[in-house]
């Protein structure tokens, strides 16, 4: 049954897991590079600072500067459509990385990639916010965004197989390319899917816009820029720290996915199969059950007027790390690093969903994709910049070993933990009170 003013429960379900497959696809494509570190250090002749690179601002420089005026669009124009299109963009361009020669030219494929998925998370968080009432928002964008935990998982247990299988193949001859190695593969597989979920995506109804700011006259306001821009004046101490909350909370995911399988590779020398099937199982079952309790955790917390619930959820998640994430990277043994790691990704995926939520809750309908995509900006610009680049670069220049990634690991994670947690807890009075004036409005 719908809720009065709402597509059916069906209808509304439907459009979420179908934006879930395409964010899966996205996490997928962004995160294969982690699966690849040797091969692409041994052919392209790069240091683990530029793997870094390719993993972080090769992407996050496109994905967060298109991101804003995608934002933009996504409340002006037909929001599945946008999605369609940049996801057919980023698709094509992952697979052309199979065929990028150079640092330079496979840094230009993930820009691609950036501009594709730049469309996806500003229309999707707005679209299903059109969908559900606020009592059960953070549950549907906790589906949502297990993309994130699932198509890291994916890319991890893909990328581990693939890699083992193709280590030892000799190169290939593709018409019109010539001879490529092996591995290069790997993006031609993880990239194909993405242009038959585009024809799906065609299917999804775009929902009716709500919560619009209305006119005197009771019309829904139409906000050029500078309006749009006050909007977020206006809360802006809230839009802060749910940005940083975020975004920390990112970093920590990030330098985990990204330099993981690289950790159990030095380290504990795990071939690479192996690495792939624990992290991503871990990351599918424990990430995706974090986010499934976090939203509902969430919710049931709205539902008793607890309007900070959120940030709340977020703040267990940030002492859930610091607790685990940052041990589990010193200890000596790959079974303790594996037992920590469990609760560690557990407490990644709690404040994901409803994290999000929280920022379309405090923002009329004419804002929330331009607000969203400036969050998608910090989360990139901090989260993903430090959580990929920040490990790489700890082992090139303060440790000068590459044995020392656990320690590099856990040094980003202690960080980002940290400031998370300041971020979460003075924000808690700015937000209820945004939420306040927002219900009055």
């Amino acid at each position: 049954m719908a809720e009065p003013g709402y597509p059916s429960r069906s209808v509304a379900w439907y459009m979420v897991v179908v934006l879930m497959i395409c964010y899966t696809l996205s996490y997928a494509d962004r995160q294969i590079l982690a699966f690849l570190v040797r091969p692409l250090e041994h052919d392209l002749n790069i240091t683990d600072t530029e793997v870094g690179q390719l993993q972080g601002f090769a992407f996050s420089l496109f994905y967060t500067f298109f991101g804003l005026p995608m934002g933009a669009l996504a409340d002006r124009v037909s929001r599945r459509n946008l999605v369609a299109i940049g996801l057919v963009l980023w698709s094509l361009m992952t697979s052309l990385s199979s065929v990028a020669r150079s640092f330079y030219l496979l840094a230009a494929a993930r820009m691609g990639v950036g501009i594709g998925e730049a469309t996806l998370s500003p229309c999707a968080f707005s679209m299903i916010a059109d969908s559900f009432p606020k009592e059960r928002l953070g549950g549907a964008l906790s589906t949502y965004t297990m993309g994130i935990q699932m198509g890291s998982g994916l890319a991890l247990i893909i990328g581990g197989v693939v890699a083992q299988t193709v280590s030892h193949m000799p190169p290939l001859d593709i018409p019109f390319v010539g001879s490529i190695a092996a591995w290069r593969l790997t993006f031609l597989i993880v990239g194909a899917p993405g242009l038959l979920v585009a024809l799906v995506l065609l299917s999804v109804r775009e929902p009716a816009r709500r919560a619009l700011l209305l006119n005197a006259d009771g019309a829904p306001a139409k906000l050029g820029l500078r309006a749009l821009l006050q909007q977020v004046g206006m809360r802006w101490r809230s839009a802060l720290g749910l940005s940083v909350m975020i975004s920390c909370q990112a970093t920590c995911n990030y330098a985990l996915l990204g330099w993981g399988p690289a950790f159990f590779d030095r380290l504990h020398h795990w071939p690479q199969g192996r690495t792939g099937l624990v992290l991503g199982l871990t990351t599918l079952v424990c990430g995706c059950g974090g986010l499934f309790v976090g939203g509902r955790v969430s919710d049931h917390w709205y539902s008793r007027g607890i309007t900070d619930a959120p940030l709340r959820v977020g703040l267990i998640s940030l002492c859930g790390m610091l607790l685990t994430l940052v041990p589990a990277m010193l200890l000596p043994t790959a079974g303790g690093t594996v037992a920590l790691l469990i609760p560690a990704v557990f407490c990644i995926g709690l404040p994901i969903g409803c994290g999000y939520a929280a920022v379309q809750l405090i923002f009329p309908n004419q804002a929330r994709g331009l607000v969203s995509a400036i969050v998608i900006f910090a989360v990139a610009m901090i989260g993903l910049n430090f959580g990929a680049v920040l490990p790489g670069y700890l082992d090139d220049h303060w440790f000068h070993d590459p044995n020392k990634i656990g320690w590099s690991i856990s040094l980003t994670v202690a960080l980002a933990a940290s400031v998370g947690l300041l971020a979460a807890v003075l924000s808690l009075a700015p937000y209820r009170a945004a939420y306040r004036a927002t219900l009055a409005t």
